[in-house]
């Protein structure tokens, strides 16, 4: 799963890239370059079954997060920007709420909302053309050919067009699969999930989750697939040069229980819709990423597809459960290990075994 960071100039989107993955260089993105880094998906509960079996290898999921440049009009209307930006899952728009004399903002203020709606105004008319150009073109083959799929493909646009011209984005519209499937291909820049991403100075790094919940509860209330998720930049370039015992301290002294970055990480799993089930062994604890509602079936494949293909059983039990029996045996002993099929729906924190021909 690919998530592009994006903001307006003087935001500090950069600085949050390079403190999240530690990547430094830039790389391709089909034809633009950009920076590109994984960040582990933080879990306590990897650390607390690493203590249990004492494996030599821990693997946490991860997300992929691509550093863009600086959004603009002239960005999205160059061809090599757009491809590049259709290919991600999902965007993570930073925006500006803190102060600076020495960084001064390209519109002149601090305006967070107006932001968010200037970008998300550029992505609307973005769609609205690749909508009306599709359309053009339908419209002179369904003179040439009667087809009812090419109907069905018109009436949808007409619908997504109808949307775009109210200054609306397409991530406020539900699809049924048929109509998901006829429009995947244009991979709308407006109906990505977004992450709004609030960028603090260090004076309102104390009221973090307060400003978040005014953001959410207030100006971003109500906007399908989007959330909210509030960070300090100078606090996080602080922490990254910090041991952990010293960051954990240095967080209190501002009253927080985590890194906005942790906070960040996991809100962009929750946005893409993702969760993890574990393995646990005295060789590796690991996290593996799958959407929510996966049956076992599907999270078998994602170890691996012969897994999937040779599918029998999931051993089962919940990382908690699994912990308080101090381990396989004492599940096995209270009958807490359960044998499931592969419509079996997986939970998000469970620990699977799977059992394969």
């Amino acid at each position: 799963m690919k998530t592009a960071i994006v903001g307006l100039p003087m935001t500090g989107k950069t600085s949050l890239f390079t403190i999240l993955t530690g990547v430094h260089e830039a790389a391709r993105v089909g034809s633009l370059e950009a920076r590109v880094g994984i960040a582990k998906v933080p879990d306590a509960r990897l650390d607390a079954l690493a203590k249990l079996f004492e494996p030599p290898k821990i693997t946490h999921a991860t997300v992929e997060y691509l550093d863009f440049p600086s959004i603009s009009k002239e960005a999205l209307r160059d061809p090599s920007y757009l491809a590049s930006l259709r290919v991600v899952d999902a965007l993570a728009h930073v925006l500006r709420v803190f102060e600076s004399n020495t960084v001064p903002h390209e519109k002149g203020s601090v305006d967070p909302l107006r932001d968010f709606e200037d970008v998300d105004m550029e992505l609307i008319l973005s769609d609205l053309v690749v909508v009306e150009k599709r359309m053009e073109r339908l419209d002179k083959d369904r003179k040439k050919i009667k087809n009812p799929e090419l109907d069905k493909e018109f009436a949808l646009l007409e619908k997504l067009k109808a949307e775009l011209e109210s200054n609306r984005p397409l991530r406020g519209l539900e699809f049924d699969d048929e109509d998901e499937k006829r429009i995947r291909g244009f991979q709308f820049l407006s109906q990505k999930p977004m992450l709004c991403v609030l960028n603090l100075g260090e004076n309102d790094a104390p009221r973090m989750r307060e400003i978040e919940e005014q953001y959410r509860n207030g100006p971003l209330k109500g906007r399908a697939h989007t959330a909210v998720t509030a960070i300090c930049g100078k606090i996080e370039a602080e922490l990254a040069d910090l041991s952990p015992e010293d960051a954990k301290e240095y967080m209190a002294s501002y009253g927080l229980a985590e890194s906005g970055l942790e906070r960040l990480i996991t809100a962009t799993y929750s946005l893409l819709g993702l969760m993890s089930f574990l393995t646990a062994g005295e060789t590796e604890v690991r996290a593996w990423t799958i959407p929510i509602n996966s049956p076992a079936v599907k999270a078998a494949g994602a170890i691996h597809s012969d897994f999937e293909k040779k599918f029998i059983r999931a051993e089962t039990v919940n990382w908690k459960t699994l912990i308080d029996h101090g381990g396989y045996p004492g599940v096995k002993d209270k009958g807490l290990l359960r044998l499931e099929g592969k419509e079996y729906i997986v939970k998000d924190g469970d620990v699977l075994v799977i059992r394969h021909s």
